[in-house]
């Protein structure tokens, strides 16, 4: 299974930005479509999850002003940025988990996309 992610770039901030991710191959079904991020010097971490009931969770620094959702038909997670911040600034990573039409599980990644966001 294959992520392919879509919409970074550079912004200032105040401003808006959506991210897109799409899943391609083998995918008999996705339990989940999330997006991590990584600043510069720092670990990767959680920004973002839905779950296939609709059910998300946020990291505490984007509540309120970051959106998941997602279109199942298309295997698409999306990600609403708003009012962004300078330290919303990282490399932008999408993640899947399901399984194949051999019922075999998966946990995949995207190639991630730069956000960076000018003060």
């Amino acid at each position: 299974v294959q992520l392919q992610a879509s919409g970074g770039g550079l912004v200032q901030a105040g401003g808006s930005l959506r991210l897109s991710c799409a899943a391609s191959g083998s995918i008999r079904s996705i339990n989940g479509m999330g997006w991590y991020r990584r600043a510069p010097g720092k670990q990767r971490e959680l920004v973002a999850h839905i779950r296939s009931d609709g059910s998300t969770r946020y990291a505490d620094s984007v509540k309120g002003r970051f959106t998941i959702s997602r279109d199942n038909a298309k295997n698409t997670v999306y990600l609403q940025m708003n009012t962004l911040k300078p330290e919303d600034t990282a490399v932008y990573f999408c993640n899947s988990q399901g399984a194949d039409y051999d019922f075999i599980p998966f946990n995949s990644w995207g190639q991630g996309t730069q956000l960076t966001v000018s003060s």
